[in-house]
């Protein structure tokens, strides 16, 4: 957003210099990013040309001898505009000196053998306009060795400030003056706006066919005008934001946009055909826009048309067709109101970035609207002349306006700011809002410009920031109790050292979209409508996801089409079961491709690599487990994966019969196909927000390590039980037999055959004892061995194989 110190005067009374102007908007959110003085035009005076001869070696060329008001003596010029005459007065510029026009520092040279101490300048070699005929022609009376740009007006410093997108009522120089007047820098000038009367009913009639859309127009035809060039004073400015003047209608829009943050468009009433609506645009509807390009419609846009087709892309750009130009005798002029997600869709779609479009997807003062025609209107007859009708205005209803409650307590809070009770409600107040109440919760009314303003929250920023945020004062961080007291949480721990234990099992890191297409998100469990995006980027991230499997799967796929067909991939991020924070969840995912194993992938001489699979998925799983705390030994693995896992092949790990920690396995050759993928692939998820807090310790001291004087033995034992035993269930009876004394169980065999019995298997474990207190003798292992016999048939139902 930009504009012009005098800009800013014209709605603010201050005395306060650029400089503090330039601080106290930074200082109240208003960030200037970039400040002209206008120094660099300080060099160019005002100068009389005393005499013009003929160059001699150049029929185009003069040489002059120029008054440059300095008491010395003439200074020699060659000049080749073809209004250089004796007794011009113009602008002169010295050697040393900037011409911004054509990007050149003046030096003293020869131009055909004759020396040139300087230059006469035009309008468009000091960026005043694109005039470049002849040079600067003044009155006779301009004061001979002033500055040219304090003459002109032309040294009114610029002011460039950055804009986020929840300040609409920023994005015109008024409300920008009113956060300055509020701020303490000045009273704002708030002169209402006068309506103009007008004679008769406006002869074009407008539907609005899509209210939901437009929520009001206002409209007003002005016959009998002259159009022409703009003031100057508006042109000036209108330059000096970068802006090109065209003609006194169109620079009212555009000025009345920068000065009010209020969007306007001016049609020719000749040039519409019968009667306006607004609609949407009909399927392959096309129109030539004033910037000569021609834009395909959808029904997704909003226009107004006449009935000879589309005049208007609705608040983001005009048509050719309906253009002011020259000829232009009677205008109408349109105010109106649009939804303004549709403008920004609208806008995007058709790659169109005007100062319109970024003006009303931010959300315009809906109460402005008629007060803007009224200001248009005034100006166009000031300018143009003619005579207005009435106003008509269709489909607006009034603005209905927010109320917050506002607990003044928050101030201190949220920001650590001891702001009185009345400075506060004052600063509210002299931004526009209206509060009302005596108690320490007030209800305060919102103004119509602030529709980002919705809760208490947003009113403590407004106190925060005029109040000053550089009053809050420096805090030391507060002192933890207790010498490496913990500071991050436990999922922020668990985090970490999932993605440590994966990483070390030779995995890669990816981060994937949180966003996935409807037909993956329905592979994976998700797909339902409250996690579809109101505003997708993509067609094919139109869903959150509800896994971090498809995104990996997919990254694998790109890999292998890429010629990296052995690839480990990681995440451990966020998915979501709905639309609730509670409905959020924190996982660790990974998959394996081709034969990217923890051992190894690819061919060697001595053996290739086998394929991953469902024992690969289950071991990276258990890993992510006990780096994050879960006690691994009283795990329980179940047959019953999700949809998406090949039933045969897969697993749920379970902490007893409710709580769930993660799925594993080779992957559904369906859900494959739909994620267009192929090969050996396997993977995991575990859901660490799931795992459950560990015990509170008594001390964080570890526990003295402990090393047995006595040999460990190994026993072997063969059980024969039902084929629907699951050898976890027997491996877990093994170890209850004996806590103390047996340190792990192995399963290094399982056989079926017809010697068994139908239904029946055998499962091989070998259990590892490590004595403690004394050599064991041969009763104590016979006793032992009895207890993991009788513990197993009790729990599993199986025999010792003889």
């Amino acid at each position: 957003m930009k504009f012009t110190l005098s800009w800013l005067k014209d709605h603010l009374e201050t005395e306060a210099t650029l400089d503090e102007i330039v601080e106290r908007l930074t200082a109240i959110g208003l960030e200037v990013e970039a400040v002209d003085d206008k120094a660099a035009l300080k060099p160019f005076v005002i100068a009389r040309v005393l005499t013009a001869v003929q160059h001699p070696d150049a029929d185009r060329l003069r040489v002059l001898s120029v008054d440059t008001g300095d008491g010395k003596a003439p200074v020699q010029v060659v000049c080749g505009a073809p209004n250089a005459r004796a007794g011009l007065v113009g602008v002169f510029a010295a050697p040393g000196t900037y011409v911004p026009g054509i990007d050149v520092t003046l030096s003293v040279g020869k131009i055909r053998g004759v020396e040139s101490f300087g230059m006469m300048c035009s309008e468009r070699e000091l960026q005043i306009s694109d005039e470049h005929n002849g040079i600067i022609d003044l009155p006779e009376d301009a004061p001979v060795g002033t500055s040219f740009a304090a003459y002109a007006h032309i040294d009114d410093p610029l002011i460039e400030i950055n804009l986020t997108p929840n300040r609409p009522d920023a994005t015109g120089v008024y409300g920008i003056a009113r956060d300055l007047a509020a701020s303490g820098l000045g009273t704002l000038k708030t002169a209402p706006v006068e309506p103009v009367a007008g004679k008769g009913a406006t002869p074009v009639r407008l539907t609005i066919e899509a209210p939901e859309l437009c929520p009001g127009f206002a409209l007003r035809l002005v016959r009998g005008v002259k159009n022409g060039p703009s003031p100057r004073w508006m042109q000036q400015r209108l330059i000096a934001i970068g802006l090109r003047p065209i003609n006194a209608l169109v620079d009212i829009t555009n000025y009345i946009t920068f000065d009010r943050g209020r969007p306007l468009h001016v049609f020719d009433a000749k040039k519409v055909v019968g009667n306006l609506t607004v609609r949407r645009a009909r399927d392959g509807e096309k129109i030539m826009a004033l910037d000569q390009r021609e834009y395909e419609l959808t029904p997704q846009m909003c226009v107004i048309a006449d009935e000879g087709g589309v005049e208007s892309i609705a608040g983001v750009m005009g048509g050719e067709h309906s253009g002011c130009d020259e000829n232009t005798a009677d205008v109408l002029i349109e105010s109106a109101l649009w939804e303004p997600l549709n403008i920004a869709r609208t806008g995007r779609t058709l790659g169109i970035i005007t100062d319109a479009r970024y003006r009303f997807e931010r959300g315009v003062d809906p109460e402005f609207m008629v007060p803007g025609l009224e200001l248009a209107t005034r100006m166009v007859l000031d300018s143009c002349g003619g005579g207005a009708t009435d106003i008509e205005v269709i489909g607006y209803a009034g603005h209905t306006p927010k109320t917050v409650s506002f607990p003044l307590s928050e101030v201190k809070r949220l920001t650590g700011l001891e702001v009185p009770k009345d400075e506060s409600l004052s600063i509210l107040s002299r931004l526009g809002f209206t509060p009302q109440g005596a108690g320490e919760t007030v209800e305060v009314t919102v103004p119509s410009w602030r529709p980002d303003v919705d809760g208490k929250a947003d009113l403590v920023e407004e106190v925060m920031r005029i109040h000053g945020v550089d009053e809050i004062a420096p805090q030391p961080l507060s002192s933890h109790g207790a010498v490496n007291g913990r500071i991050l949480t436990t999922l922020q721990i668990r985090t970490r050292a999932a993605k440590r234990a994966l990483a070390v099992r030779g995995m890669m890191e990816a981060v994937t979209w949180s966003f996935i297409s409807a037909r993956h998100a329905e592979l994976f469990g998700g797909g339902q409508k409250a996690l579809k995006l109101a505003n997708p980027i993509a067609a094919d991230m139109s869903d959150m996801r509800p896994s971090l499997l498809p995104g990996l799967i997919a990254a694998a796929q790109r890999n292998a089409d890429r010629g990296f067909g052995d690839v480990a991939l990681f995440e451990v991020s966020g998915t979501y079961e709905g639309d609730t924070p509670d409905a959020q969840r924190r996982i660790a995912a990974g998959v394996r491709r081709g034969t990217a194993r923890l051992t190894g992938a690819g061919r060697y001489w001595a053996g290739n690599a086998g394929p991953v699979g469902v024992f690969d998925a289950k071991a990276d799983a258990l890993a992510v487990l006990e780096a994050c705390g879960a006690p691994v030994d009283r795990l329980q693995i179940e047959a019953s994966a999700p949809g998406w896992y090949h039933p045969g092949r897969s697993g749920v790990i379970k902490l007893g019969p409710k709580v769930v920690l993660g799925t594993f396995g080779e992957f559904h050759p369906a859900a494959l196909a739909g994620l267009d993928v192929s090969g050996p692939l396997c993977g995991f998820e575990v859901f660490v927000d799931a795992i459950p807090e560990p015990k509170a310790k008594p001390t964080r001291t570890k526990p003295k390590l402990e090393l047995s004087a006595f040999q460990a033995v190994k026993r072997d034992f063969a059980f024969v039980v039902d084929r629907a035993v699951e050898a976890g269930t027997l491996v877990r009876a093994a170890i209850g037999a004996d806590k103390k004394l047996i340190t792990g169980v192995n399963v290094f065999d399982v056989f079926e055959g017809a010697a068994l019995g139908e239904g029946k298997k055998s499962i091989a474990i070998e259990v590892s004892i490590q004595p403690v207190e004394k050599t064991l003798t041969d009763e104590d292992f016979e006793a032992l061995a009895k207890r993991v016999v009788d513990n197993v048939a009790k729990q599993t139902g199986g025999t010792l194989r003889g």
